[in-house]
């Protein structure tokens, strides 16, 4: 029998205390609530988790999709990813440039194609034969991500991400980034690469955000996952683990994590974390700095 659905979201862990993501905040409580509404209403994990992050691309509060980071060239570069964890399908493109949401680009990678992973040119030319929705006008499509001021910018805690159980107690996962401001061109990191930014099996969904090469470096979402598999680990342990194991490595961020039953866990080791979680009949919650969470739902 199914724990019930549940769901997590997160916009990134560059959050510095003193500062207000309200904006931000309101975003992520609609839609964890469209998450929750469509979960109650049967709809599975894998198509949750990508409408959820094609919302956040489109929002332009969070280092992806409309508020990514140019890199030295001026040029924006998308990478995504996103993994059903019944049946070990995924999708992922990287280095994707005048594509709107590349989450749907990944999903399409997934659904269309023998691949995993495209990028660059190629994930571009296909994101095209697609149809998939283009970028026009870089200029007037990117926006200011809440909370970035000139000589204080994000450093690889923009990105965003979903993991979500639905009634039939399948998982998904699915991440999304505009990348680093003043990155080299063609840098990527952890977020489209399967098992070190995004994973999902059938016990464990991960999304994670931080300093990506140090998240590569710790197969952070895999090892989450084994560490749940293999070592018999609790979640929260799990999670734990391997934010000291990125940090041990260089790197600082956030996680977001489902199993096959409970509550989502999120986890950081910044000053926080833009996140918003539900689980059926226990309410939904957004918090941002620290430990401070209120209840939107």
């Amino acid at each position: 029998m199914s724990a019930g659905w549940a769901v997590a979201l997160h916009g990134g862990a560059g959050v510095h205390a003193g500062r207000s993501y309200a904006r931000a905040e309101a975003c992520l409580a609609e839609l964890v609530r469209a998450a929750s509404d469509q979960l109650s209403d049967g709809a599975p994990a894998l198509d949750v988790v990508e409408r959820a992050v094609a919302a956040m691309e489109a929002s332009g509060l969070f280092v992806a999709g409309r508020g990514s980071a140019p890199n030295r060239l001026g040029d924006v570069e998308l990478d995504a990813a996103i993994m059903d964890g019944a049946t070990h399908r995924a999708g992922a493109v990287a280095a994707l440039q005048g594509v709107a949401s590349p989450v749907t680009a990944a999903r399409r990678v997934m659904d269309a194609t023998s691949h995993v992973l495209l990028v660059g040119q190629g994930a571009t030319l296909f994101a095209g034969q697609q149809g998939l929705e283009p970028i026009l006008d870089l200029e007037t499509w990117l926006t200011t991500p809440e909370g970035f001021r000139d000589g204080d910018l994000d450093e690889g805690h923009g990105t965003v991400g979903a993991v979500a159980r639905d009634g039939k107690g399948r998982l998904a996962a699915a991440t999304s980034t505009g990348g680093t401001y003043g990155a080299s061109p063609g840098r990527v990191g952890d977020s489209p690469l399967i098992g070190a930014g995004t994973w999902a099996d059938d016990l464990v969904a991960v999304s994670c955000t931080g300093v990506g090469e140090a998240f590569i470096r710790a197969a952070a979402a895999h090892d989450l996952a084994a560490r749940v598999r293999y070592g018999g680990a609790r979640l929260e342990t799990a999670t734990d683990a391997v934010l000291r194991r990125a940090l041990e490595l260089g790197g600082d961020g956030g996680v977001i994590a489902l199993s096959r039953e409970g509550p989502a866990v999120a986890r950081f080791n910044t000053d926080g974390m833009k996140r918003a979680w539900a689980q059926e009949g226990a309410g939904a919650f957004v918090g941002s700095v620290g430990d401070d969470v209120r209840r939107v739902g």
